[in-house]
C-alpha cells in the first residue's frame, strides 16, 4: 500500500510538472505550418494590426484576417496620452465587433517584428481573457507571404462574438505615481526600470511622441527589438533574448516603458518568456512623462546623471 501511495504522489507531480512549465513559458510564437493547419478552424478568429493599415488592401493580408487599427483600436481615444490602454468595455466591443467569442482561438500577425501584435496580445491578457488561446505568427506578414499569396479583400462581418472581458489586471500595469515614488525619490533596490527606445531617444539627441528628450532618472535602456529578426521578422532564441536582459535579475519587480506604447509590449513578452515572473507596463510611457513638465528627466548614457536631485 506504501508503495501505491509512494508511485501515486510521484505520478501526480509529474502531472503538474508539465502544466507549471507552459505558465512560467507561454508557447505562444507559431510559424505558417501551424496556420496552415488550423485556418478552417471554426474557432479561429485571425487579426492583423499593421503600422500602415491602407497596407491590408493595397499590400495584402492573410486571408479572413479583420483589421485592427493600431492607434483607434488599441489606444484609448478619450485619453490625453493616446499610448494609454482603452477600458475594457470598449475593448470588448471591438473584439466583439470582430466576430470574438470567449472560446475562440486568436492568431495575431503584424509587419513590424511582433511590436504591434505584442500589444494587442498584452491587451487581451490584461483583460482577462485566456492567453492560452491566443497566438502569434512568428514572422509575421513576411513569413504566411512566402508560401502563400495575399488576399486583398476584406473578410465577410462575421456574427457579433459574446467574448467577455474585466477590468483591468492592475499586477500589470503601473502608473507614473510609483514610477517617481519607488524609482526615483526611494530608489527601490527591488523595483528596475527599463526604456525600450533607441539610444538616440534615451540621451535625449532624438526628441519624439513628447516635447521633451531624455529618460526617467533611473531608467536603464535596452533596445528588446533587437531580439526581433530585422529582415525575416522572426525572434531570436531564448537563450538570445534572456543574453539580451542578462543584466537585468530575474527576482526584482520590472517597470517597461516607451514611447509609443508597442515596444514595451514586445519587453513584456521577452522577459516572461525568458523567465520574469513580475513585469509591468507604465500606462503612457514617455509619451505621458516626456509632456509633463514638472515631471523630472535626465540626458545622456548614465541612468541618473550627477545633476540629479529631488
Amino acid at each position: 500500500m506504501l508503495i501505491i501511495k509512494y508511485w501515486l504522489k510521484i505520478s501526480l507531480i509529474l502531472c503538474l510538472l508539465p502544466l507549471k512549465v507552459a505558465i512560467a513559458n507561454p508557447d505562444f510564437l507559431v510559424d505558417s505550418d501551424w496556420l496552415s493547419e488550423h485556418k478552417n478552424d471554426e474557432k479561429l478568429i485571425i487579426l492583423e494590426v499593421r503600422h500602415h493599415p491602407h497596407r491590408y488592401y493595397t499590400v495584402g493580408h492573410v486571408e479572413g484576417a479583420h483589421q485592427v487599427q493600431r492607434i483607434k483600436d488599441l489606444g484609448d481615444p478619450h485619453a490625453s496620452v493616446l499610448t494609454r490602454f482603452p477600458d475594457h468595455l470598449t475593448f470588448q466591443q471591438r473584439l466583439r465587433e470582430w466576430g470574438v467569442n470567449d472560446d475562440s482561438l486568436i492568431l495575431i500577425y503584424d509587419d513590424s517584428r511582433t511590436v504591434l501584435a505584442a500589444r494587442l496580445y498584452f491587451m487581451l491578457e490584461l483583460y482577462g481573457f485566456n492567453v492560452s488561446q491566443v497566438k502569434i505568427l512568428n514572422g509575421g506578414l513576411l513569413e504566411w507571404s512566402v508560401f502563400e499569396e495575399l488576399s486583398q479583400t476584406a473578410p465577410p462581418s462575421p456574427a457579433l462574438g459574446n467574448v467577455t472581458l474585466r477590468p483591468a489586471n492592475a499586477d500589470l500595469l503601473v502608473e507614473w505615481t510609483a514610477v517617481y515614488d519607488q524609482v526615483l525619490s526611494r530608489r527601490d533596490p527591488q523595483v528596475v526600470l527599463l526604456d525600450l527606445r533607441s539610444p538616440e531617444q534615451y540621451r535625449g539627441e532624438v526628441i519624439q511622441n513628447a516635447p521633451r528628450g531624455g529618460h526617467i532618472p533611473g531608467a536603464i535602456n535596452i533596445v528588446n527589438v533587437n531580439a526581433v529578426h530585422p529582415d525575416s521578422q522572426k525572434w531570436l532564441n531564448d537563450e538570445e533574448i534572456a543574453a539580451l536582459y542578462r543584466d537585468i535579475p530575474k527576482d526584482k519587480t520590472i517597470y517597461v516603458y516607451c514611447d509609443d506604447g508597442f515596444r514595451m509590449a514586445l519587453a513584456y513578452l521577452q522577459l516572461k518568456r525568458v523567465g520574469y515572473a513580475d513585469v509591468k507596463l507604465y500606462n503612457g510611457g514617455w509619451r505621458h512623462w516626456g509632456s509633463e513638465w514638472s515631471l523630472p528627466v535626465v540626458k545622456g548614457n548614465q541612468p541618473f546623471d550627477d545633476e540629479f536631485s529631488l
